[in-house]
């Protein structure tokens, strides 16, 4: 039962936070007017102990004033609770149970599996963004790794003689691109974090997937088992960083800043791509063996 629920919550994503805002749009409304009630009621009762002189005027603002490109920061926050208390009793677990049962190399096996069914996603988003150096490169990817590279669970094509290295992109780095912002900031349940740019993003890369690739990664049995392994591989993979984030004095904050810092370097990263700085990786001929007794070249 765990599991296909959890598997059906990785595609929640591109339509859950649309939903959320929805859902949880009369919570926040209800919530901004309790702390509107609790900050007049502080104010007054701080007037009153000042023994402020009779006639003075006082204006008083009931405004909420929220971070800045973070509108739901209240209902964000109780998201992010509700998230970690689901992290510490169900992921978490589930995630440490899965690295410690499926063997690393079938582990990596199945990442490079899913990351190669993502290339021609990648490579439609480098022709939008005008790259086509980048999307042959890409499409070079997927051939590889889909013959030679068994069905994509070997990553040949990094290595020599092809050295083509592994590139991220989505509809939603598209949209940075071209300087689409990325909007109000959104936490949703178990999901994560979010913007209105990444929903419009989820929900063109969500839709074009099946379409791309087709065949039985459209069956449900896919779908559901895929999810749950993806879910589990990436929350062993944050695990370092949501240790940090739990470390920190503001752990909401601290996640909601990291992932927008990692968004904005998304959108910088495709900006100096293909500048002088990018370096090509070279293959080089590992050197024979010394024979026995000879001696070391000298420095």
């Amino acid at each position: 039962m765990i599991g296909p629920a959890i598997g059906a919550m990785l595609f929640v994503p591109p339509v859950a936070p649309a939903l959320a805002t929805a859902v949880w749009t009369a919570q926040l409304q209800s919530a901004q007017h309790s702390a509107l009630m609790i900050a007049t009621e502080e104010v007054a009762a701080a007037v009153s102990e000042a023994g402020m002189e009779e006639g003075e005027e006082i204006v008083v603002s009931g405004r909420h004033r929220s971070t800045p490109g973070d509108p739901l920061e209240k209902v964000n926050a109780i998201s992010f609770k509700l998230t970690q208390h689901i992290d510490d009793a169900i992921t978490e677990p589930a995630s440490h149970g899965y690295v410690k049962v499926v063997p690393k190399p079938i582990r990596m096996g199945l990442r490079n599996f899913f990351r190669n069914l993502r290339e021609p996603i990648v490579a439609a988003n480098f022709l939008l963004q005008l790259k086509p150096g980048k999307a042959f490169e890409t499409v070079g990817r997927f051939a590889v790794n889909s013959t030679i590279g068994l069905g994509g669970t070997i990553d040949m094509a990094k290595r020599c003689p092809f050295n083509l290295p592994l590139r991220d992109n989505r509809f939603s780095d598209t949209l940075g691109f071209y300087g689409v912002k990325p909007g109000p900031y959104v936490y949703v349940p178990v999901a994560g974090p979010t913007t209105v740019r990444d929903i419009v993003g989820g929900f063109v890369d969500f839709f074009a997937s099946p379409f791309a690739i087709g065949g039985p990664f459209r069956s449900r049995a896919y779908v559901i088992s895929s999810a749950t392994i993806r879910i589990l591989d990436r929350r062993d993979q944050k695990d370092e960083m949501l240790r940090h984030v739990e470390a920190t004095d503001d752990a909401y904050a601290a996640r909601r800043d990291l992932f927008l810092q990692r968004q904005r370097e998304r959108v910088e990263t495709l900006h100096a791509m293909g500048q002088p700085v990018e370096q090509p990786h070279r293959c080089r001929r590992k050197a024979p063996p010394a024979a026995a007794g000879t001696p070391p070249p000298s420095l």
